[in-house]
Protein backbone atom coordinates (compact mmCIF):
# COMPACT_ATOMS: atom_id res chain seq x y z
CA UNK A 1 0.00 0.00 0.00
CA UNK A 2 2.95 2.46 1.26
CA UNK A 3 4.40 1.99 -2.31
CA UNK A 4 0.97 2.91 -4.45
CA UNK A 5 0.39 6.32 -2.39
CA UNK A 6 3.77 7.07 -2.55
CA UNK A 7 3.67 7.19 -5.92
CA UNK A 8 0.27 8.59 -6.27
CA UNK A 9 1.31 11.23 -4.06
CA UNK A 10 3.99 12.13 -7.44
CA UNK A 11 1.20 13.21 -9.38
CA UNK A 12 1.70 17.16 -10.41
CA UNK A 13 -0.69 19.39 -8.29
CA UNK A 14 -2.60 20.29 -11.59
CA UNK A 15 -3.57 16.73 -12.40
CA UNK A 16 -6.67 16.00 -13.81
CA UNK A 17 -8.43 12.94 -10.52
CA UNK A 18 -11.35 13.10 -12.94
CA UNK A 19 -9.13 12.08 -16.16
CA UNK A 20 -9.99 8.38 -17.26
CA UNK A 21 -7.75 6.05 -15.28
CA UNK A 22 -5.81 3.99 -18.32
CA UNK A 23 -7.84 2.13 -20.49
CA UNK A 24 -11.36 1.75 -17.58
CA UNK A 25 -14.46 3.44 -17.82
CA UNK A 26 -13.53 5.20 -14.40
CA UNK A 27 -12.42 8.37 -13.44
CA UNK A 28 -9.18 8.56 -11.79
CA UNK A 29 -10.65 9.93 -8.62
CA UNK A 30 -13.66 7.43 -8.96
CA UNK A 31 -10.92 4.44 -8.98
CA UNK A 32 -9.23 4.61 -5.90
CA UNK A 33 -12.27 5.42 -4.09
CA UNK A 34 -13.28 2.25 -5.85
CA UNK A 35 -9.85 0.77 -4.70
CA UNK A 36 -10.06 1.85 -1.11
CA UNK A 37 -13.53 0.61 -0.81
CA UNK A 38 -12.52 -2.86 -2.23
CA UNK A 39 -9.98 -3.20 0.70
CA UNK A 40 -12.44 -1.69 3.34
CA UNK A 41 -14.53 -4.12 1.99
CA UNK A 42 -12.24 -7.22 2.35
CA UNK A 43 -11.66 -6.46 5.61
CA UNK A 44 -15.40 -5.96 6.97
CA UNK A 45 -15.86 -9.59 5.31
CA UNK A 46 -12.93 -11.46 7.80
CA UNK A 47 -13.89 -9.06 10.79
CA UNK A 48 -17.38 -10.88 11.97
CA UNK A 49 -16.95 -13.74 14.66
CA UNK A 50 -19.62 -15.64 11.71
CA UNK A 51 -17.90 -14.55 8.49
CA UNK A 52 -20.93 -14.31 5.67
CA UNK A 53 -20.32 -17.27 3.74
CA UNK A 54 -23.26 -16.44 0.87
CA UNK A 55 -22.85 -12.89 0.65
CA UNK A 56 -21.08 -9.48 1.36
CA UNK A 57 -21.10 -7.76 4.94
CA UNK A 58 -24.71 -5.64 4.04
CA UNK A 59 -23.54 -1.72 3.82
CA UNK A 60 -25.71 0.07 1.59
CA UNK A 61 -23.81 0.37 -1.69
CA UNK A 62 -24.14 3.84 -3.47
CA UNK A 63 -22.58 5.69 -6.73
CA UNK A 64 -21.21 8.72 -7.02
CA UNK A 65 -22.36 9.61 -10.78
CA UNK A 66 -24.48 7.22 -12.89
CA UNK A 67 -21.73 4.52 -14.47
CA UNK A 68 -19.37 4.70 -11.79
CA UNK A 69 -18.31 2.36 -9.42
CA UNK A 70 -20.87 1.18 -6.73
CA UNK A 71 -19.01 2.14 -3.36
CA UNK A 72 -19.41 2.27 0.72
CA UNK A 73 -16.68 5.07 1.02
CA UNK A 74 -16.50 7.76 -0.94
CA UNK A 75 -13.74 10.77 -0.06
CA UNK A 76 -14.73 14.38 0.71
CA UNK A 77 -13.71 15.79 -2.61
CA UNK A 78 -12.95 19.26 -0.55
CA UNK A 79 -10.04 17.43 1.21
CA UNK A 80 -8.16 17.57 -2.44
CA UNK A 81 -6.11 14.11 -3.36
CA UNK A 82 -4.47 13.93 0.20
CA UNK A 83 -7.65 13.21 1.73
CA UNK A 84 -8.68 10.53 -1.31
CA UNK A 85 -4.82 9.55 -0.63
CA UNK A 86 -5.52 8.53 3.10
CA UNK A 87 -8.64 7.17 2.07
CA UNK A 88 -7.00 4.92 0.44
CA UNK A 89 -4.41 4.54 2.79
CA UNK A 90 -6.89 3.17 5.76
CA UNK A 91 -8.98 1.20 3.61
CA UNK A 92 -5.14 -0.56 2.89
CA UNK A 93 -4.34 -0.82 6.80
CA UNK A 94 -7.86 -1.93 7.75
CA UNK A 95 -6.96 -5.03 5.57
CA UNK A 96 -3.64 -6.09 6.80
CA UNK A 97 -5.00 -5.40 10.42
CA UNK A 98 -7.67 -8.50 9.57
CA UNK A 99 -5.55 -10.65 7.67
CA UNK A 100 -2.89 -10.23 10.82
CA UNK A 101 -5.27 -11.11 13.50
CA UNK A 102 -8.28 -13.20 11.41
CA UNK A 103 -7.04 -17.09 12.05
CA UNK A 104 -5.88 -19.07 9.01
CA UNK A 105 -9.00 -21.12 9.54
CA UNK A 106 -11.74 -18.01 8.92
CA UNK A 107 -13.51 -18.59 5.61
CA UNK A 108 -15.58 -15.61 3.98
CA UNK A 109 -18.00 -14.87 1.11
CA UNK A 110 -16.03 -13.72 -2.10
CA UNK A 111 -18.00 -13.20 -5.61
CA UNK A 112 -15.35 -15.92 -6.79
CA UNK A 113 -16.10 -18.38 -4.05
CA UNK A 114 -15.22 -18.38 -0.44
CA UNK A 115 -11.52 -17.01 0.41
CA UNK A 116 -9.39 -17.65 3.56
CA UNK A 117 -7.63 -14.35 5.23
CA UNK A 118 -4.48 -14.79 2.90
CA UNK A 119 -6.67 -14.60 -0.18
CA UNK A 120 -8.00 -11.43 0.50
CA UNK A 121 -4.36 -10.53 1.30
CA UNK A 122 -3.46 -11.63 -2.34
CA UNK A 123 -6.88 -9.80 -3.62
CA UNK A 124 -6.32 -7.02 -2.01
CA UNK A 125 -2.81 -6.73 -3.36
CA UNK A 126 -3.74 -7.53 -7.12
CA UNK A 127 -6.25 -4.75 -6.90
CA UNK A 128 -3.65 -2.50 -4.77
CA UNK A 129 -1.09 -2.94 -8.10
CA UNK A 130 -3.23 -3.06 -11.22
CA UNK A 131 -5.44 -0.08 -10.12
CA UNK A 132 -2.59 1.87 -9.02
CA UNK A 133 -1.40 1.24 -12.75
CA UNK A 134 -4.69 2.43 -13.43
CA UNK A 135 -4.68 5.57 -11.70
CA UNK A 136 -0.83 6.60 -12.68
CA UNK A 137 -1.69 5.87 -16.77
CA UNK A 138 -4.41 8.21 -16.30
CA UNK A 139 -2.44 11.15 -14.14
CA UNK A 140 1.13 10.47 -15.89
CA UNK A 141 2.93 8.85 -12.90
CA UNK A 142 5.72 6.26 -12.89
CA UNK A 143 4.03 3.07 -11.43
CA UNK A 144 6.42 -0.69 -11.90
CA UNK A 145 5.75 -2.74 -8.50
CA UNK A 146 8.49 -4.92 -7.31
CA UNK A 147 8.45 -8.15 -9.84
CA UNK A 148 8.63 -10.39 -6.21
CA UNK A 149 5.14 -9.53 -5.07
CA UNK A 150 4.23 -9.71 -8.35
CA UNK A 151 5.50 -13.21 -8.67
CA UNK A 152 3.54 -14.15 -5.39
CA UNK A 153 0.32 -13.26 -6.29
CA UNK A 154 -0.05 -14.90 -9.59
CA UNK A 155 1.23 -17.94 -8.24
CA UNK A 156 -1.66 -17.77 -5.53
CA UNK A 157 -4.18 -16.31 -7.57
CA UNK A 158 -3.86 -16.97 -11.32
CA UNK A 159 -2.44 -20.82 -11.69
CA UNK A 160 -3.33 -20.63 -15.55
CA UNK A 161 -0.52 -17.20 -15.62
CA UNK A 162 2.68 -18.09 -17.45
CA UNK A 163 5.75 -18.90 -15.47
CA UNK A 164 8.26 -18.24 -17.78
CA UNK A 165 7.87 -13.77 -18.61
CA UNK A 166 8.11 -10.86 -16.85
CA UNK A 167 6.21 -10.87 -13.40
CA UNK A 168 4.96 -7.02 -13.97
CA UNK A 169 3.86 -7.68 -17.37
CA UNK A 170 2.27 -11.15 -16.89
CA UNK A 171 0.21 -9.76 -13.91
CA UNK A 172 -0.99 -6.85 -15.81
CA UNK A 173 -1.93 -9.74 -18.99
CA UNK A 174 -3.68 -11.61 -15.82
CA UNK A 175 -5.77 -8.84 -15.39
CA UNK A 176 -6.82 -7.99 -18.48
CA UNK A 177 -4.51 -4.89 -19.28
CA UNK A 178 -2.07 -5.84 -21.36
CA UNK A 179 -0.89 -8.59 -24.27
CA UNK A 180 2.25 -10.65 -23.62
CA UNK A 181 3.97 -11.68 -26.63
CA UNK A 182 2.64 -14.79 -28.20
CA UNK A 183 -0.91 -14.11 -26.28
CA UNK A 184 -3.16 -11.82 -26.63
CA UNK A 185 -4.85 -8.88 -24.01
CA UNK A 186 -7.55 -10.74 -22.45
CA UNK A 187 -11.05 -9.63 -22.27
CA UNK A 188 -12.36 -12.02 -20.01
CA UNK A 189 -10.38 -12.82 -16.81
CA UNK A 190 -10.80 -14.37 -13.26
CA UNK A 191 -8.64 -14.97 -9.87
CA UNK A 192 -8.78 -17.97 -7.79
CA UNK A 193 -9.02 -16.86 -4.34
CA UNK A 194 -10.22 -20.30 -2.68
CA UNK A 195 -7.96 -21.15 0.09
CA UNK A 196 -5.24 -24.09 -1.19
CA UNK A 197 -6.48 -26.51 1.65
Amino acid sequence: MGLAVTALRTAPPAADWDALAGSSEWGCWETVEHLADGLFSYAAQLAPEAPPMDGFIPFVWTRQKPGGPANVLLADRGSGPAGLLQILEVGGTLLVAMVRTASPRTRAFHGYGVADPEGFAAMGVVETLVHTHDVAEGLGVAWVPPADLCDRVLGRLFPDAPVDTERWPTLLWATGRAELPGRPRLTSWRWYSAPRD
